[in-house]
């Protein structure tokens, strides 16, 4: 099999989603529908620019997100060049106990001036339609 033709999900939660600004990293990607991480991650706004998870502990919450699969190369070339730097690229578990890829926040970044704790604003989508109010 090639690196063409294997594939591996990515769990997307920001800008990447449907409709998203950088959601054409996606576009040959096979959309397999809307999904929400294990209740294990606190989910940050940067700068109200993109969304970053951070995994915890304790107090941790369900984030909803879209979960597409890609293959390495799509990965590679298309949707990680797009992501900012603040974010870098892991494993997160979703609710349903499976596994996915993700980004999430680097761990240098978490203390940021700009990074704000948005884990019961019920999702990226949901905080950004209360700031055009």
């Amino acid at each position: 099999m090639s690196e063409q033709t294997k594939t591996v999900l990515m769990f997307v939660n920001g800008q990447a989603m449907s409709g998203g600004s950088i959601n054409f990293a996606l576009e040959e990607a096979k959309f397999l529908g809307a999904v929400n991480t294990a209740s294990k991650y606190r989910f940050y706004s940067v700068r109200d620019e993109f969304p970053g998870l951070w995994p915890v502990d304790e107090g941790g919450q369900s984030i909803p997100g879209e979960i597409y699969e890609v293959t390495y190369a799509q990965l590679r070339e298309s949707l990680l060049p797009n992501e900012p730097s603040e974010l870098e690229l892991g494993v997160i578990e979703l609710e349903d106990g499976s596994g996915s890829l993700s980004m999430k926040m680097r761990a240098e970044e978490i203390d940021g001036d700009d990074v704000v704790d948005i884990s019961d604003q019920g999702g990226w989508l949901k905080y950004l339609a209360t700031k055009k109010v």
